[in-house]
């Protein structure tokens, strides 16, 4: 019968080593005995000695990070809160004082003077946009993820109505792929199509008939979903700098925005364990790829993509 246990002893010069004894029960001259080897397991076990220190040290640096990010949390969601409320009443003040003065005291102003109100009013009322962006980001980096099956097509021609109902005069042509679906949280990817396609529409707004494309298509980084527009697009020289908060490559007087929009895309696309990126080309148009998990075209393939170049 094989046998196998181990101890402790002291060596000759003072030592401690953990032995281990491999053999097997016998009988010797009548007696039980084990025959077998001794054999010196002591790096072994101070190995494993080792690594049950060290995984409780990490352990405990993930508890103390994870307290460190909850702290985090409700700080940034105490900030949050103070930007929606104490940020928010000052503004509407400035914006509603400012009206009183243009409805009130127009004649008693000249061109200048109200030229004056409307840049108050203006600036006013892009801080608040400003504002409502930044918490839309900071709710999408701490909202939980919910992820379901949704259908990317029907969502894209949902959003598409809203953004017709809001401009009928626009000749805008939409061409959705059918049967695009992914799992993903619902709500996120709503809020990132809707920038996507927002985009779309807005740099778009100069040309007599818009096309806008939503569909699925081959990359070197997997199956990728496309918003693309031939609209005014962009140099890829400043590419990198599209998904960060603030960036723009257009000036505000020739489209309006905050410049959150693709970061909160770039946010949601991270979520999902995905990557995003953009190609374009000046007044050429531009088309944005983001990947997804479980994507796949239902019905049908995925198109060949002949602006896609493979750009991280």
């Amino acid at each position: 019968m094989a046998v196998r246990y181990g101890f402790q002893c002291v060596r000759k010069d003072g030592r401690v080593i953990h032995v281990e004894v491999h053999g097997a029960r016998t009988v010797y001259r009548g007696r039980p005995a084990v025959l077998g080897t001794l054999v010196d397991v002591t790096e072994q076990v101070e190995a494993q000695a080792a690594l049950r220190a060290l995984a409780a040290e990490l352990e405990e640096r993930v508890r103390e990070r994870t307290a460190q990010l909850e702290a985090a949390n409700r700080e940034l969601e105490a900030f949050s809160y103070s930007v929606a409320h104490d940020l928010r009443a000052p503004l509407r003040a400035i914006d509603g004082f400012s009206q009183a003065l243009v409805e009130d005291y127009a004649d008693r102003l000249d061109e200048v003077g109200r030229d004056y109100l409307r840049r108050v009013r203006a600036a006013s009322q892009r801080m608040g946009e400003l504002i409502d962006d930044l918490l839309q980001l900071s709710r999408i980096t701490r909202q939980p993820l919910q992820a379901e099956e949704v259908d990317l097509s029907a969502l894209v021609q949902r959003i598409a109505e809203v953004l017709r109902e809001r401009q009928p005069e626009r000749r805008v042509e939409l061409r959705v792929q059918p049967g695009v679906v992914a799992r993903a949280d619902p709500k996120l990817l709503r809020v990132a199509l809707e920038n996507l396609l927002h985009n779309a529409w807005k740099f778009t707004g100069m040309r007599q008939l818009a096309v806008v494309e939503f569909g699925v298509t081959h990359t070197e980084h997997g199956t990728a979903c496309f918003v693309r527009d031939n609209g005014v697009g962009f140099d890829m020289r400043y590419a990198d700098k599209l998904f960060a908060p603030f960036q723009r490559l257009h000036k505000p007087s020739e489209f309006p925005g905050t410049g959150i929009g693709l970061a909160t895309v770039q946010r949601v696309v991270a979520r999902h364990r995905g990557r995003v990126w953009a190609q374009g080309v000046p007044d050429e148009g531009a088309s944005f790829y983001f990947t997804l998990p479980g994507l796949e075209v239902r019905h049908g393939t995925a198109q060949a993509d002949p602006a896609d170049r493979g750009q991280p």
